[in-house]
This record gives C-alpha cells, sequence and structure tokens, in this order.
C-alpha cells in the first residue's frame, strides 16, 4: 500500500519511524506491506530520522493529495485550511484519508463524511481525540448498539498537566503554565489549550460518535481554566474535590434524534471518582451506558509516538477496506439539537468576598433563596475586615445559579464574586 503523508511534524515524524521499525511486524501480522511514495512538508532540508528516497519530501501537498502513485493519504497539518481542500481532493479521488484533525472534524465532519461515503472510501480519525487511546474505535464499533448516555473526560493533557501542578504543588496558575511551556507540553500561545477550544472540538467529535446525531464545535459551551486560581484548587481538596477540565457530553435519550447537551469547563470532581486521579498530560474518558454500564479509557493523550500509534491503526484498517473493496460503516447523522447551557442542572461551588458586618450573611443567603438555589454547604475565611463566604449548592438549574450571580454583584457588601465551578457527581 503507497502511502501519501501531508505534514511531517511530531506525529508524522513519528509515523514514517513506525513504519519503517515495524515493517515486518506489520506486514506477519496484517499481511500489509506499507511503502510511503510521496511527503508533502515546509522544509525539505529538515531531518527526518528515517531514510526517504529521492523525491520523495515535496512542496506540493496538492499533488501528493491526487497522486496516482498513492492509494493512501495521511493528513497531519492542523487546522481547517488548507486541510479541508487537500483531504476533500483525495476523497474526490477516490483514496482513503487518515487525519488526526480535531478542528477540521468538529467544524466540517459531516461535509466530509459525506464525501467519504459519495466517492465509496473511508475518512478515518481515531488520533484526532485521546492521542494513543483507542477511544473512537470503540464508541463506533463495540459501542454500536449501546444507549450511551452520558461522556466525560480530561481530553487537553496541557490543562490537566498545568491543573496537576496547581494540585499537587500548590503552583500558581501562571507559574503552572510558564512550567507547562518550558517542558513542550504547552504552546508559547496556549490559548487553544487553555481557554478549552481544543478540548471542545474533541468534545464535539465524541459526542458525534457516542449518540449518532452531528454536533460541531460551534455548539460546545466553552470555559477555560485561565481564571482557575491556587486558593479555588486549595478549598476544593479541603473539601474532597479536584479541580479538572472536563468534557461533558449528555443525552437525554441516548438515541439519534434526541436533545445533546456538550459542554467543556473547569469542574470539581470528587477525589473518589476514577478521573480525580488522571494525573500530568495523561488524558481518560469515562463513559455511561445502559446495558455496559461504567467505562473508562486512559493514556497518553497526546505525543508523537503516541499519537502515531493511532494513525498506524487507522491506516491499517483503511488498507484492508480498500484491498477488500469495502469501508467502515459511515452512517449518516442528523443535525443534533442541543440542550443550552442555560437548562443544564448540576451543583455548584461559588465564593464571594463580602464586608465582615451583621445581617450580610443573611442579605446573601436571601439572594440565593430568591433565585430558587438551595445551599448545602457554607464556610466563612476572614481577610481582614472582609470575609470570605464559600458556598456549595444543592442541585441546581444553570440559568438560575446566574441570576444569582448577577444578584450577588448588585449587593453593596459584595466586594468581589469570585469562581464558579460546577461540580460532579449526586448529592
Amino acid at each position: 500500500m503507497r502511502v501519501g503523508l501531508l505534514g511531517c511534524g511530531a506525529v508524522g515524524g513519528a509515523l514514517l519511524k513506525l513504519l519503517h521499525s515495524d515493517a515486518e511486524l506489520i506486514t506477519a501480522r496484517c499481511g500489509l506491506r506499507f511503502e510511503v511514495t510521496r511527503v508533502a512538508v515546509r522544509n525539505l532540508a529538515k531531518d527526518r530520522g528515517v531514510d526517504l528516497a529521492e523525491g520523495v519530501l515535496t512542496h506540493d501537498a496538492a499533488a501528493v493529495a491526487t497522486d496516482p502513485d498513492v492509494d493512501v493519504v495521511v493528513e497531519l497539518i492542523g487546522g481547517t485550511e488548507p486541510a479541508r481542500g487537500l483531504v476533500s481532493a483525495a476523497l474526490s479521488a477516490g483514496k482513503p484519508v487518515v487525519t488526526g484533525n480535531k478542528e477540521l472534524l468538529a467544524n466540517f465532519g459531516r461535509e466530509l463524511s459525506d464525501l467519504a461515503s459519495a466517492h465509496g472510501v473511508d475518512l478515518l480519525y481515531e488520533a484526532a481525540v485521546g492521542g494513543g487511546i483507542p477511544l473512537l474505535r470503540p464508541l463506533r464499533e463495540s459501542l454500536a448498539g449501546e444507549r450511551i448516555h452520558r461522556v466525560l473526560g480530561i481530553v487537553n493533557g496541557t490543562t490537566n498537566y498545568i491543573l496537576s501542578r496547581m494540585t499537587e504543588e500548590g503552583a500558581s496558575y501562571a507559574e503552572a503554565l510558564a512550567e507547562a511551556q518550558s517542558l513542550g507540553y504547552a504552546e508559547g500561545d496556549p490559548t487553544a489549550d487553555v481557554e478549552g477550544f481544543d478540548a471542545a472540538a474533541k468534545a464535539a467529535i465524541l459526542a458525534t460518535i457516542a449518540f449518532g446525531s452531528e454536533v460541531m464545535a460551534g455548539d460546545v459551551y466553552r470555559e477555560g481554566i485561565s481564571a482557575v486560581t491556587a486558593d479555588d484548587i486549595e478549598v476544593a481538596g479541603r473539601l474532597g474535590y479536584v479541580v479538572k477540565l472536563l468534557a461533558v457530553a449528555e443525552s437525554e435519550g441516548g438515541t439519534a434524534g434526541a436533545a445533546v447537551g456538550v459542554r467543556v469547563h473547569p469542574a470539581m470532581v470528587p477525589k473518589s471518582h476514577p478521573l480525580a486521579s488522571v494525573r500530568g498530560s495523561f488524558n481518560a474518558v469515562f463513559i455511561e451506558g445502559e446495558a455496559v454500564g461504567e467505562l473508562m479509557l486512559y493514556g497518553r493523550g497526546a505525543g508523537g509516538m503516541p499519537s502515531a500509534s493511532a494513525v498506524l491503526g487507522d491506516l491499517i484498517d483503511a488498507a484492508h477496506n480498500l484491498r477488500a473493496g469495502s469501508t467502515s460503516p459511515t452512517p449518516h447523522r442528523p443535525r443534533a439539537v442541543m440542550v443550552p447551557i442555560d437548562e443544564l442542572t448540576t451543583q455548584y461551588y461559588l465564593n464571594v468576598d463580602v464586608l465582615d458586618r451583621p445581617g450580610v450573611l443573611a442579605a446573601v443567603a436571601e439572594v440565593f433563596g430568591e433565585n430558587r438555589v438551595s445551599i448545602r454547604s457554607m464556610e466563612q475565611a476572614g481577610l481582614g475586615d472582609d470575609a470570605r463566604l464559600i458556598f456549595i449548592t444543592h442541585t441546581a438549574q444553570e440559568s438560575d445559579v446566574q441570576a444569582t450571580v448577577t444578584g450577588l454583584h448588585q449587593l453593596g457588601a459584595v466586594k468581589r464574586v469570585g469562581s464558579l465551578l460546577r461540580v460532579v457527581g449526586g448529592e
């Protein structure tokens, strides 16, 4: 099978090494031999760590996508353009495509899946979510008959590393971010990770597969971790929680056409929950199904070799299907009916700084009551002439909690309304 590779960065370079070092293993197990015939790169002079024949490297990505001497195209450029045009060209030329591009799939997945179906070829993307974790294939195939009610997980290694350092070392957000950047876990511009854009794209892909309805990145409610403070981390720990950036997808019926809610935000997770122990740059996804119960898939969520392993698995599947004249199932997925974040019901953590004087606590409690938000627990800590009130609510509706926050801002005795975090787990 002749492979055309679009992009040869960390994942592309690792894929070349795997195809070279594991060639005999792949042939023995799968009856396939892969030959990389074209590789589109920006820098022709850069060492790729593998000997490539003369003429394999090229600047012309469009030519690789439609080259008659390429059987399967692997897209690892990232972003939406030119990746969208290149993938479309390859599919239209009757070539299966393997990609790890979550941004592309979260915005144009339906368009590209329809194009793949129209031309009778595969579009496979295991590496798009969870790096090396076998995640999408089990959701798509092993759990195809399962009524899945909820998928929640840690799907961004950068933010999990930052929050882990804040939890374990008492580091501030700025200190943990700087350390993540020095180790290469975070980009110089970390916005996509720390503000939740990366996780939101992955959440859209997970929800689409889990519930059989098309969810796009823009459908996902998103908050990042940049407002999480060391105080929030400390209080969460004292109350029996850890703070994680979670991707959460929930279905009201667990079937295609049922309304779904998809969100990404920092949350307080009970220390007893399996996701609470996921540390550093690791990822994990927790699946709740009607028949199967609870499952968790855990592993390296990023990195050249883990992601290349997922790409290689898809490449083998695509090659098998191409040889057999078949494709992986690509069911039509209707556009999802989205549940707005205002209708979410869960518990909440909220801290409020107030003037420390008689009557203030009663006034604050009255705002909660007026907006139908019941207080489960409250702590008061002294701040000189002021006090910090720390609340955990009973289960409440998001719109009511947001109205409570607005009402607190309007109280003269309230100096600051601090962090609002959603709490995972029943009461």
